[in-house]
């Protein structure tokens, strides 16, 4: 008798699976990591007493429902409750959205260069990604809605987006659902949300609140400084919650991460210092980058992307071998259809600065 291999289900052996922001330049020497948008200043020192002061519990299992960071939730953001589901990440929370609502023979839409894990989400449901392109890296509304199909059944829309930093306002976030049909799950992915300044920005949580076809995810990991906890939750509908729930697992939130993040967001002066950090030097960074003559796009998020010539030895991929023998770590972007171009995140003052001089350098082809 032939012996054959298990198979996985189609589509899974499209992914290539997803590298996260290298964290070492491989000298072993310290390096500045500005490739995974992480805080620049940290958690919240209340977020950090939580955290150890829950050593003595690990033997438990945690509070299934995430009922007391819930309503620490439903309390901050005036929400209900009910509607709120955590997850390990916002990543988790993307993949079981796609695994309840989206399967072989139907498609997953999202922008040409968004966030990666929409493609692999839907690959690794069986369903088709389907990348409707952008305008100037942007979000293209039109373009999105020329794309809907009978097959389509979900939109991921990140809000600010990441890689490329740019945003809808609310009018267009309004305006693209509802050009969907009702039985089409638009879902917000509002990661980068709390850095954002612009008066015409919506995260999508009016929308999530009043409309039945609407979710909102966000996450711990950016400007509260909670990465490596894998925090994140959304909001939505109470049929797409309920839907959620039965397939998340029964103790998907670690009890630190919980705990942790019910302490980052009772410390609002430690928020405000970071949107303050940040306001202060995403501005600094893309001017002193721009006078080197490099292209920055616009960003409303913690991080730039920099667009680099394209001839050898000025391109993005020379412009990396160059910082991080200089020890600092940008993201390469080709994953994300970006081969010239390198998304950096905001660092701390010292790291900004030590960023600047080595491109300085770089631009002006002088050794290092």
């Amino acid at each position: 008798m032939a012996s054959t291999a298990p198979r996985p289900r189609p589509g899974i052996l499209e992914i290539q699976a997803y590298q996260g922001g290298r964290a070492e330049t491989g000298s072993g020497r310290p390096a500045a990591k500005l490739s995974a948008n992480e805080s620049a200043i940290g958690p919240s020192p209340l977020a950090v007493e939580a955290f150890r002061g829950t050593a003595e519990r690990l033997h438990r299992y945690p509070e299934g429902g995430s009922e007391a960071l819930r309503a620490a939730l439903a309390r901050r953001h005036n929400l209900d409750p009910a509607r709120l589901v955590c997850g390990a990440g916002s990543d988790e929370l993307i993949a079981l959205l796609a695994r309840a609502y989206a399967g072989p023979g139907e498609e997953v839409l999202f922008t040409e260069h968004g966030f990666l894990m929409y493609r692999l989400s839907a690959l690794g449901v069986g369903a088709t990604p389907v990348a409707a392109p952008e305008q100037r890296l942007r979000a293209d509304v039109d373009a999105l809605l020329a794309r809907l199909t009978s097959r389509t059944r979900i939109v991921f829309i990140a809000n600010p987006n990441n890689p490329t930093g740019s945003y809808l306002s609310g009018d267009e976030l309004r305006r693209l659902h509802a050009g969907l049909p009702a039985d089409v799950l638009l879902v917000v992915d509002a990661a980068y949300a709390e850095f954002v300044e612009a008066a015409d920005y919506d995260s999508g949580q009016e929308l999530a609140m009043s409309e039945p076809n609407v979710v909102m995810t966000r996450t711990f990991s950016k400007l509260y400084g909670l990465a490596a906890l894998r925090l994140g939750w959304l909001y939505g509908p109470p049929e797409v919650v309920d839907v959620i729930n039965r397939l998340r697992g029964p103790f998907n939130v670690a009890l630190p991460a919980q705990e942790a993040g019910i302490a980052a967001l009772e410390d609002v002066a430690h928020e405000q210092r970071a949107r303050a950090h940040n306001a202060k030097w995403l501005p600094w960074l893309e001017a002193e980058l721009e006078g080197l003559g490099l292209h920055v796009h616009p960003s409303v998020g913690n991080f730039l992307l920099v667009e680099f010539p394209a001839e050898p030895g000025r391109n993005a991929v020379a412009a990396n071998a160059h910082l991080e023998a200089d020890g600092l770590i940008p993201r390469q972007m080709a994953a994300y259809g970006l081969p010239l171009c390198q998304r950096i995140t905001v660092g701390r003052e010292a790291e900004n600065r030590a960023l600047v001089a080595s491109l300085g350098r770089f631009t002006k082809g002088e050794p290092r």
